[in-house]
């Protein structure tokens, strides 16, 4: 894919991985759509600010209508809230899946037809290491992860037939607002957008931006004693 000549759409491009993200495919000479709730937030000098709640319909359909020259659609936007899959609040489990999940599907539904239309393009979903690896606590997050990366894989084989190749990102934690409770090792949203943006202009299907998700697709392969060895 030809990231000069790309007109993309990412979501939650307001913060985080989505800013840099877009960032990113600015430099490289990409035309960028940065999608928020808030448009308002977005300050990244060259992108054109989009409205687009990805939890509500009419949102996604009016944000697919104002973008009609997307041939790169970016699922970034997402939630963490922390909910434990025995304990939690289900609101916030369900906010998970509506998000990651239905979200992540509903814009898919919205802007698969606008690329198709376009000659053909790319699909980037944000997964993480978390849609292959669950933690103790925190399920609900994972569970949505999981849910996405299926999704990701159906569609795949759905939309190659309109020329649209639909990619899936797995990375660990990344130095975010997201994860700033978090104490483990976090990576820099700029270099993995980078990487990211090199794979994605290299036409390929999964994307392993760190070391952490090589190994756990790795060990995918030995079942659950080599995921999960406390079980063994």
């Amino acid at each position: 894919m030809d990231i000069s000549t790309t007109t993309a759409l990412v979501t939650g491009a307001n913060r985080g991985f989505g800013r840099a993200l877009a960032g990113e495919l600015l430099a490289r000479g990409a035309t960028v759509y940065a999608a928020a709730r808030n448009p308002a937030q977005i300050d990244l000098p060259g992108a054109r600010p989009l409205e687009l709640d990805i939890t509500e319909p009419a949102s996604v359909t009016a944000a697919a209508a104002a973008a009609g020259d997307v041939t790169l659609l970016v699922n970034n936007a997402g939630s963490a809230t922390g909910a434990d899959l025995l304990t939690g609040d289900l609101d916030q489990i369900r906010l998970e899946m509506e998000t990651h999940y239905l979200g992540t599907l509903s814009a898919v539904r919205a802007f698969a037809p606008v690329i198709a239309g376009n000659g053909g393009g790319t699909v980037l979903n944000v997964l993480s290491v978390l849609s292959w690896l669950a933690l103790p606590t925190g399920g609900a997050y994972a569970a949505a992860k999981a849910a996405e990366w299926s999704l990701t894989n159906a569609l795949r084989l759905q939309l190659a037939p309109a020329n649209i190749r639909v990619a899936g990102l797995h990375v660990g934690y990344l130095d975010t607002d997201m994860t700033r409770a978090v104490t483990a090792p976090k990576l820099d949203p700029a270099a993995v957008a980078a990487y990211t943006v090199d794979q994605v202009a290299a036409d390929a299907y999964e994307i392993l931006a760190d070391d952490l998700s090589r190994d756990v697709r790795t060990r995918l392969a030995g079942g659950v004693a080599a995921v999960y060895p406390q079980l063994s």
